[in-house]
């Protein structure tokens, strides 16, 4: 097919993204999600491959394929920003808290939803179909609160990243339980995390010394391979694959912490950071290509008919109701009152997507409706999006009104995160 030639694709690839980059450039200034440009570019791009005859065209095996690895490159990139410290410990217990009680019970209202709307819909594989829509999207999160003050933004790194290696556990839980002779129940899932973390543990460590050996200047794509290589045989293993990824981002970000006493020894400090600020750039330019090209492709995937589709409205509209409730119960009782816009960054997004494609064939119920899975993740990334528009207007309005202070004021104002890092950081680099 001509409109499939080497130098069509190479045009398109390049045209998506550069218009990706102009995307977050904008998503910087209006606090719109890049993730829904991309889609609607996506959908644009889908009447024109209609117009001249591209119609037909699969694209879920590339769709599932970007969606993996962007996931890893996701959870990778959001490890290696996580700073594990003694003061650090209850709020990343509050984030974890509040994605595993969030999770469970977004899932069970979903699940009672679905099994009442859809036809056909047994509770187990509501349970199922319910799951997905239940995961942040930390795709969507991460890029867009680098504007939030210091202690909110590494909240929804934390809550994300938990809900999206938790909520992935819970999905292939739960089709485990489809089968009864592979079943293993809570005890083999409980066992099977906790062999996870081990053999992560110990993988982590040996390419840590291992690289930090290797004296040729390509290998930090090597180490990507490498981690790709684990996550895809962990998989084969059935084990929890994420966890692997996010060991090794956690112990390769904090290897002072990881590699005390004798294990310190055995550790080049100097060569294993290097390894690590070339990781930190490889991932987040990684990050950037697959998550464009997954949601682009996501975009041409999409039926708009199914919108217009009543029954799918409302559903879609009490699951994104019972989403911002819950929410609200949790973060009232573990954060305070002060909540804004946390409460409304609950986006869903390529997980989402990636494991409702992943559904057996032997659960899928003809009687639903993708138009849901569009529905929802639309709705919560637009009230992600007034929200974020509503807390820059009030940050703007607040250093307005601090610019009027007494003079004294200031001696009173407390150290800003920066100020208190920056002396380690210079330390750092004598």
């Amino acid at each position: 097919m001509e409109i499939l030639s080497s130098y069509n694709i190479i045009i398109a690839a390049s045209t998506i993204l550069i218009f990706s980059f102009f995307f977050g450039e904008l998503a910087r200034r209006t606090n719109i999600p890049s993730v829904l440009m991309l889609i609607v570019l996506g959908i644009v791009l889908k009447f024109g491959l209609d117009a001249v005859g591209g119609e037909n065209i699969n694209f879920f095996p590339l769709l599932e394929v970007l969606g993996i690895v962007g996931l890893i490159m996701i959870v990778l990139e959001a490890a290696l920003e996580l700073e594990l410290k003694q003061e650090k410990l209850v709020p990343i217990g509050i984030a974890f808290t509040v994605a595993l009680v969030g999770l469970l019970l977004s899932t069970w209202i979903a699940a009672l939803i679905l099994h009442q709307f859809i036809d056909g819909m047994s509770m187990s594989a509501a349970w199922l179909y319910a799951t997905p829509l239940s995961i942040l999207s930390s795709a969507i999160i991460i890029p867009s609160v680098t504007g939030l003050s210091e202690h909110k933004k590494e909240f929804h790194i934390y809550e994300s990243t938990f809900s999206d290696i938790m909520g992935i556990m819970m999905f292939y839980f739960l089709t485990g339980q489809l089968h009864e002779e592979h079943s293993t129940g809570v005890t083999g899932f409980v066992g099977n995390t906790l062999l996870t973390i081990v053999i992560s543990l110990v993988a982590s460590y040996m390419i840590v010394l291992i690289f930090q050996k290797i004296k040729s200047h390509t290998k930090l794509f090597l180490l990507i391979a490498v981690l790709l290589l684990l996550y895809a045989l962990g998989k084969k293993m059935h084990l929890s694959s994420l966890i692997i990824i996010l060991v090794f981002g956690l112990l390769i970000a904090n290897m002072r912490l990881f590699f005390r006493g004798w294990l310190g020894k055995w550790l080049d400090l100097r060569k294993a950071k290097h390894i690590y600020e070339g990781l930190h750039v490889i991932t987040m330019e990684t990050a950037f290509v697959v998550r464009t090209f997954f949601f682009v492709i996501f975009g041409l995937t999409i039926s708009l008919a199914s919108l217009a589709n009543l029954n799918v409205a409302i559903v879609s509209l009490l699951i994104i109701i019972s989403i911002y409730v819950i929410r609200f119960v949790l973060l009232r009782i573990f954060m305070g009152k002060d909540i804004i816009p946390q409460l409304y960054i609950a986006p869903r997004g390529l997980i989402t997507i990636l494991l409702f494609y992943a559904i057996p064939e032997e659960a899928q119920i003809a009687g639903f409706e993708a138009g849901i899975l569009l529905f929802i993740i639309i709705g919560t990334s637009l009230i992600m999006t007034a929200a974020m528009i509503y807390d820059k207007r009030r940050s703007g309005e607040s250093i307005r009104t601090a610019e009027h202070k007494p003079i004294g004021y200031e001696k009173w104002k407390a150290p800003s995160i920066n100020e208190v890092i920056e002396p380690k950081s210079a330390e750092q680099h004598h």
